[in-house]
């Protein structure tokens, strides 16, 4: 073992801080970019954001055209929640105050589904009260609206609405009760052969079943709505398509001019200072412009590549793949992954995410690759389209693929693409008529 010295030329990538935020940004959606850009400008003083359009309409003057419009007139009126809703009925119940606590807790103890955990033992040692009290309230509670809240389970919550029907379905509530998980997957022979019913009368109690909500309390939570803001925007104009960037989704960002007085001073470290601030707007500035150059570059490429489906519908999607607009456009495969991701483009035929459009292939007949979403549309019809009696095996929907329309698969694919779709096999899709 010795020490030597040698010289030695390579290369190699290296990825610096700017580099790094480069690729970040690319791979922001609008929102992503935006909540990026806000985080910048509380650390860097040099950066100004202008408020969007919507901010200034919020903040506008009020003109003559506002007499009797005050501010509040703009909130909006929260909606009724779950468990506001459980406690304003039990208000209306003749309680007495030992009553309506044990019952309030109760409501307030049941989930945004309407569900309730725990059981009448559970509850009397959590709150140290009779076992009896807190049976009668849990009833209460379960005989309010909606109707199957307060359940501890599915099969309960079932039971409770069925229970209120004003016309009792004892097959229904039976197949419920003892069956559940029978019923999920479709054993209807062996729950007709157990209740001593035929399999029609069986389909007819599931068909019922399943216009049972399973979440009762679900319609009082909503989650809030997110909206989509498109990069790109894909239009027809005499005869070509035309790509243009949706620029006004993105914040304006400038230089904060209140800062320009700073730079007259001769003080060294307030120089420094904010020649760091300028290079970093800058190379920010830099980084939007190549990633909105970026994206539009995918964009064009994959249009070009779709102009089938936007002319025709998606029948006519075209297998395409990363590597294929990478090799295009000489970039690399994940640069046009992050180009594609939480991207949105609208389009004639509706909004999609720029990555709907990377589809894989699969071999026809003659040769032709075709996408494989053609062949789930394909598969989709014939499905739709079929006998529920005698409903398409995997196999007879392969052969159906190859004689109808050239698409050859094996069952297995088949298989995968109708897992895909959530549609279930030919066992579990058949129906029992009388």
């Amino acid at each position: 073992m010795d020490f030597s010295m040698i010289q030695q030329q390579s290369m190699k990538l290296v990825m610096t801080n700017e580099l790094r935020q480069a690729i970040t940004m690319l791979q922001y959606s609008v929102q992503d970019l935006h909540d990026y850009l806000q985080e910048q400008q509380l650390e860097n003083p040099l950066i100004e954001l202008d408020v969007s359009k919507a901010e200034k309409d919020f903040h506008r003057p009020v003109s003559s055209d506002d007499a009797g419009i005050s501010a509040l007139d703009f909130v909006a009126a929260g909606e009724e929640g779950l468990q506001d809703h459980l406690l304003s009925q039990l208000r209306e119940q003749q309680l007495d105050a030992k009553e309506y606590a044990v019952a309030s807790y109760l409501a307030l103890n049941v989930d945004e589904n309407g569900y309730l955990a725990g059981n009448a033992a559970q509850f009397a040692e959590e709150l140290n009260e009779p076992e009896e009290l807190i049976a009668a309230c849990l009833r209460l509670l379960q005989s309010l609206e909606p109707a199957g809240v307060g359940a501890g389970s599915l099969r309960e919550c079932l039971l409770l609405q069925l229970e209120r029907m004003p016309v009792r379905d004892r097959l229904a509530e039976a197949v419920v009760d003892r069956h559940l998980d029978r019923l999920a997957s479709r054993q209807f022979k062996q729950i007709a052969k157990d209740e001593n019913v035929t399999a029609a009368d069986v389909q007819s109690a599931a068909d019922f079943i399943v216009t049972l909500n399973p979440k009762p309390g679900a319609a009082f939570y909503q989650e809030p709505a997110e909206y989509i803001t498109p990069d790109a925007t894909v239009t027809l104009k005499d005869g070509e398509w035309l790509v243009q960037l949706n620029n006004d989704a993105l914040p304006v960002m400038r230089i904060n001019r209140s800062y320009e007085q700073l730079y007259r001073q001769d003080e060294q470290e307030v120089q420094s200072y904010l020649k760091q601030k300028q290079e970093q707007f800058l190379w920010i500035q830099r980084s939007i412009a190549q990633r909105q150059d970026t994206i539009l570059r995918v964009t064009k490429a994959v249009v070009e590549h779709q102009r089938a489906f936007l002319e025709h519908g998606p029948e006519h999607l075209k297998p395409l793949t990363l590597k294929t607009v990478a090799e295009k456009l000489d970039i690399h495969e994940s640069t046009v992954s992050r180009a594609a991701t939480k991207k949105y483009v609208q389009t004639p035929r509706g909004l999609y995410e720029l990555k709907f459009f990377f589809k894989s292939g699969v071999v026809t007949e003659s040769g032709a690759d075709q996408s494989a979403d053609r062949a789930k549309i394909y598969l989709k019809k014939m499905i739709d389209g079929e006998n529920k009696r005698k409903p398409l095996s995997d196999q007879k929907l392969s052969q159906l693929l190859a004689d109808e329309h050239g698409i050859e698969l094996k069952r297995r694919t088949v298989a995968k693409y109708r897992e895909e779709m959530h549609v279930p096999s030919s066992s579990k899709r058949k129906r029992y008529e009388s």
